[in-house]
């Protein structure tokens, strides 16, 4: 068990963090501009955890951190099955729909930039992945992950 200067436990974990999206947003004041940060973030550990966040600051660096610390607490365990998951699902997440379907073994990951991130990082070996609807990264996200959470195993299924 480890813990940080804060005194605090540290989870030593084997997730790895990626970030999938920064965006700068310009305030217009007396003295001239005035950026803030935000950083979308996913960490995965390929063993299927996965979670994402998303974090604000006045500099990157900063979001980037607080994007990895909302992921960390946002992990959670998808069942995916040894090379593809059990079954089609579909998500969607304000106007954007993502649909997500089993390949046989060799097909690899087939799917747009988020989505494939997202999928490498879940362990998913041979999938593949279209975006329907929707350009926006963080609804994009959003729609993968409400796609990934109606998985169900075949145990679960009576399979």
């Amino acid at each position: 068990m480890s813990f940080d200067k804060k005194g605090q436990h540290k989870e030593s974990s084997d997730l790895q963090d990626k970030v999938l999206f920064v965006n700068r947003c310009a305030k217009v004041v007396k003295g001239g501009r005035t950026f803030s940060f935000s950083a979308l973030v996913s960490v995965g550990d390929g063993k299927g955890r996965l979670g994402i966040g998303f974090g604000k600051a006045s500099d990157v660096s900063d979001a980037i951190r607080k994007g990895t610390e909302s992921a960390m607490k946002n992990v959670r365990q998808y069942p995916i099955g040894e090379i593809t998951i059990e079954h089609q699902v579909h998500g969607a997440a304000d106007g954007t729909e993502v649909l997500i379907k089993p390949t046989e073994d060799g097909t690899g990951i087939i799917a747009g930039s988020y989505v494939r991130i997202l999928l490498e990082q879940l362990g998913v070996k041979n999938i593949v992945a279209k975006v329907l609807k929707g350009r926006n990264p963080a609804n994009i996200v959003r729609a993968t992950i409400a796609a990934l959470e109606q998985l169900e195993s075949s145990a679960k299924v009576g399979v």
